[in-house]
């Protein structure tokens, strides 16, 4: 086990060290193993560390912790990365407050030329899903990567859609990378793995706190080139990534929406105070992020064949048919006899195929047919 790694960690384990006193730590020692081999009268010197720190990197304790969070990982296929390491995202790198460590898994390029993160409110509309999935659309022929936190309403959406068209998207969590918050969207970040997937500055067994998800914003913020709000309300975490993005020099976009309604609030103020641009479609990015317009390919009209479905797949669209095209995710479990749990599986996949579209209230509409 390479010990500058295993010491690496360790520092991560010691409480009251964060991210920027590890900074301090390496740069002073001059590597992460040698902090520990560094006498305390030393480690006082140096600015941020005091006698209770000091004593804890002399105890040493971490060590074993950090050592069973390396195997975890090698057996999770899970990757963990430090600043110092090549690998690390190179706009991380030019933010300040960056983590100093993060987990990630899936198969993701971090330097794709063009990162785009899209964020907004829990209580999405049909307007906010129509946006995102337009949106996402656009970015296609510019194979752009799009970045998002794993949360319900346009979060999600914009993950989901991502798969759907087939670019690459990672989830930022406020969690330990085996903790996927909220649950129902393990399906989800299980297909995100294979171009894009998951990333966290947490260890594992991390629980998804509140105070975590103000942090994990910044993560979103610092590697997107731009960050588009697409609802959101007058306070929340969307607008908090927003000014963290604007802090960090980043274009920050957000879509106007009906003044008087509350996810509008907070898109509309960010225009008015000129703390984001406004954008109606994926040509105002363009023309911001001084991109070359990019030619939309040729869709092909599909048809409608219940052959080209699985036998569970045909039973339930069979059913959504029979009942008006649409259905409570309960009721379609009730009439296919059909657990909940392996509906929600099936229909993903036909969301993913265009067939099926998920609306508030676990209501499920068939359309196409």
């Amino acid at each position: 086990m390479d010990q500058n790694r295993l010491s690496f960690l360790a520092l991560h384990f010691i409480p009251g060290i964060g991210d920027h006193l590890i900074r301090q730590l390496v740069s002073y020692c001059g590597s992460a193993e040698q902090v520990f081999k560094t006498p305390k009268g030393k480690l006082l010197k140096i600015p941020g560390i005091g006698e209770v720190t000091a004593e804890s990197i002399k105890q040493g304790k971490p060590f074993s912790t950090a050592e069973q969070e390396l195997k975890k990982a090698e057996k999770e296929n899970v990757q963990i990365v430090f600043f110092t390491d090549k690998n690390y995202p190179s706009r991380l790198k030019q933010i300040n407050d960056s983590p100093s460590v993060l987990y990630l898994k899936g198969n993701m390029d971090f330097e794709n030329p063009k990162t785009i993160g899209i964020v907004g409110t829990r209580q999405a509309t049909d307007y906010g899903r129509e946006r995102v999935e337009e949106l996402v659309e656009g970015l296609v022929a510019h194979q752009a990567l799009v970045v998002s936190g794993l949360a319900y309403g346009i979060d999600i959406h914009a993950h989901k859609h991502a798969v759907k068209v087939g670019l690459p998207t990672i989830g930022v969590m406020g969690s330990g990378i085996d903790v996927v918050y909220p649950s129902s969207h393990k399906e989800i970040a299980k297909k995100m793995m294979d171009n894009g997937g998951l990333v966290t500055e947490h260890s594992f067994g991390t629980q998804p706190d509140a105070h975590h998800f103000p942090a994990r914003n910044r993560i979103v913020a610092g590697l997107s080139d731009a960050i588009i709000i697409v609802e959101a309300a007058q306070k929340g975490g969307a607008l908090i990534t927003a000014d963290i993005a604007n802090s960090y020099n980043k274009d920050v976009f957000a879509y106007p929406g009906n003044v008087g309604q509350s996810h509008s609030e907070g898109c509309n103020n960010l225009i008015k105070s000129n703390r984001a641009n406004l954008i109606t479609s994926v040509k105002d990015l363009e023309y911001v992020m001084n991109w070359d317009a990019a030619v939309k390919p040729e869709k092909k009209p599909e048809v409608f064949l219940l052959d080209n479905y699985s036998p569970n797949e045909q039973l339930v669209l069979k059913t959504l048919l029979a009942n008006n095209k649409q259905l409570v995710i309960d009721e379609l479990s009730w009439k296919t006899n059909v657990q909940v749990s392996q509906l929600a599986s099936i229909l993903l996949e036909l969301e993913f195929k265009g067939i099926v579209k998920s609306l508030p209230g676990k209501v499920y509409k068939l359309v196409k047919a």
